[in-house]
């Protein structure tokens, strides 16, 4: 019988490197948690936008920190007590604690990021600096 084991740091490492080719930013500790909450991330003329899904949750629970270009979203779930009449048959929402973190990149305007939760999703708005912004423009033939 053979037993294939995976250093985990060794996939981690490959899949952040991986994923590195497809943002400006992107998650850096690839490895806080594989219980990860999605994350969506979309990019128009003048910003970024980051979506994670997380319904169910408080908007008080979540932190959004900015240090050293490092844009870290975190959930700390915070314990409810239940009321005992319940006994609970099958659970299965799960509301774990969570933390995100992604590198932003000298495109971004870090001073007015601003984050806003509605209907279960998390947005956050990356603005990018004034003289980055791309606009595009034709070339007249003449």
């Amino acid at each position: 019988m053979t037993i294939i084991k995976h250093n985990q740091n060794v996939i981690n490492e490959l899949l952040s490197n991986y994923l590195n080719d497809f943002a400006p930013f992107w998650e850096k500790d690839f490895e806080t948690n594989w219980n990860n909450i999605p994350v969506n991330i979309y990019e128009d003329t003048d910003e970024y936008h980051v979506e994670l899904n997380a319904p169910g949750r408080n908007k008080e629970d979540f932190k959004v920190n900015i240090d050293n270009n490092l844009l870290t979203i975190s959930y700390e779930r915070k314990e409810i007590s239940e009321e005992k009449k319940l006994k609970p048959i099958r659970k299965e929402f799960q509301f774990l604690s969570f933390k995100r973190s992604f590198t932003l990149d000298e495109k971004v305007n870090s001073d007015k990021i601003l984050a806003k939760y509605e209907n279960g999703i998390l947005k956050i708005f990356i603005p990018k600096k004034e003289e980055i912004k791309v606009s595009p423009k034709q070339v007249i033939i003449e």
